[in-house]
């Protein structure tokens, strides 16, 4: 029997391969970056054959660097960044266009008038989301309105839209040689076309953004018995493995973090942040500016679904630092240079550079560095990051309280700035509550493995799963109710003044 289980996890900046054994521990990975093409202000775009370029790569570096083979994977996951959308032509494989990344904010006239025209209420019940530029419906039809025979190409059924699990499922399954066009359900919940109840495109919705039918993957569950189809012998894995398991990013994270029972939540932090609490089988709608979206489904089982509160820039600020600005020279920096201060010496940096999404959804709103001085040194405008990517969160999670009813216990955090001790403890401090971070940090990966495996049996079930999990290291909060009340309340000063920057029709 196969030994392992394998998960290319495709993210906003870059794509892993990573290999994990019966235990949920990592056993290798090889990662490359791919190119964050902004052609214009609030633009940002991916080539998609880069990408996929990079995920063959990845593929076949791993398991060299092991000296493994596709046939000692059980099975293969995929974990994806969810709403970025690609459209690509079934018969020659060429995308029409870069793909639009859910950063991207062109499609802010779009969201604003299906907000106007009265439809806001329609895809809140159906899909569980406002209009918003975040998500691909919106993506797809600027596409088709400004790619030159998109839309015929489309009606033909010879256009394919995908995000980036079902570009790179079609390639992996054999692409213009009989690949699989499929998403699972948390990908196609993240694109404003599908009902949350029936789990199905809904008609109406599709007619809304002017999206054919023919161009939608068929939707399947996210880890699934019976296979989105095998490696093709010939590709990068070279073997054919089966492919079994697929869920965006953040629900991969859920499952990666072990987090099956109501209540349970987590909190990503990677290029955005995106805090997620399971509510089971109950479609909880928001009242407080988050998403109703699909957690996961297993097989054949009911649908799980979870709240989320989705934050546009949080570790991209700490990438702005570094690639803007040139005040550190690497992510890590920036952790000892916020350390040369006790505190951010009351400026408020708010990173809204696409916008602010939960809870506000104002894409109106810009970044603002506010309450500077002459005092004020990069180390602060450091620590005042890091404070921004906590008070982001605590925003989410006061949201959480409200439309759940329960109040947050302990965060579990996974992703790149968990390995920022200061911004862990910040957070702490911020939300009043503990933070743990688990043994193994890449849960989005493991998440996708996880679901994968199960779809095999090489885990029989989530208690199984529940077993491998295991905190590494846990911060407690340290501020009075004080400091939290005041620090909270500067923040949101700085927050009103972000907003009604750009005007949208």
């Amino acid at each position: 029997m196969a030994e392992f289980v394998g998960a290319v996890d495709q993210g906003t900046t870059s794509t892993r391969f990573l290999v994990f054994d019966h235990d949920g521990n990592e056993v290798g990975r090889h990662q490359l970056e791919h190119e964050q093409i902004l052609p214009q202000a609030g633009w940002v775009e991916h080539n998609p054959v880069e990408i996929w370029e990079r995920t063959s790569a990845v593929l076949r570096t791993t398991l060299n660097r092991l000296g493994l083979s596709g046939g000692d994977l059980a099975a293969l996951g995929i974990t994806n960044q969810r709403e970025t959308t690609v459209v690509w032509n079934r018969r020659t494989g060429r995308p029409y266009a870069n793909a639009i990344v859910w950063q991207d904010t062109r499609t802010d006239r779009i969201a604003s008038r299906l907000e106007r025209e009265g439809h806001g209420e329609l895809i809140r019940r159906r899909a569980g989301l406002p209009p918003a530029t975040y998500f691909a419906g919106g993506k797809i039809q600027w596409l088709l309105e400004h790619v030159d025979g998109l839309r015929a190409d489309a009606e033909r059924g010879d256009a394919l839209f995908g995000t980036t699990d079902s570009w790179l499922l079609w390639h992996l399954t054999g692409g213009t040689d009989g690949g699989i066009h499929v998403t699972d359900v948390t990908n196609a919940s993240r694109t404003m076309l599908m009902d949350l109840e029936t789990l199905d495109w809904d008609d109406e919705l599709l007619a809304l953004f002017g999206v054919p039918r023919a161009m939608l993957p068929e939707i399947r569950p996210s880890s699934d018995p019976s296979g989105y189809g095998v490696t093709r012998a010939n590709g990068p894995l070279d073997g054919e493995v089966p492919l079994t398991g697929a869920l965006g990013d953040q629900q991969a994270a859920m499952v990666g973090q072990v987090c099956f029972a109501p209540g349970e939540a987590k909190n990503t932090y990677g290029t955005g942040n995106f805090l997620l609490l399971n509510t089971g089988t109950e479609l909880v709608r928001s009242e407080a500016g988050l998403l109703t979206t699909v957690c996961y489904r297993f097989g054949d089982q009911e649908p799980v679904y979870a709240l989320e509160g989705s934050i546009a820039v949080t570790g991209s600020a700490v990438q702005w630092l570094r690639d803007q600005l040139g005040i550190i020279s690497g992510a890590s920096e920036s952790e000892s240079l916020a350390r040369q201060v006790p505190d951010a010496g009351g400026i408020v940096f708010v990173p809204a550079f696409s916008g602010l999404f939960a809870p506000y959804w104002r894409s109106d709103a810009r970044g603002a560095i506010v309450g500077l001085s002459r005092f004020h040194t990069n180390a602060h405008l450091a620590r005042a990051t890091l404070e921004a990517i906590c008070y982001q969160s605590k925003d989410v999670a006061d949201a959480m309280e409200q439309d759940a009813g329960v109040p947050l216990e302990v965060l579990r955090v996974d992703g790149g700035v968990t390995a920022n001790d200061l911004c862990m403890q910040i957070q702490a401090d911020v939300l009043g509550v503990p933070v743990s971070r688990p043994a193994v940090t890449e849960t989005t990966a493991l998440g996708a493995a996880y679901a994968a495996g199960l779809a095999v049996g090489f885990w029989r079930d989530t208690d199984e799963l529940r077993a491998n999990w295991n905190e590494d290291r846990r911060w407690q909060p340290t501020w009075d109710e004080q400091q939290r009340t005041e620090g909270h309340a500067r923040w949101r000063k700085a927050v009103e003044r972000t907003l009604d920057w750009v005007d949208v029709d």
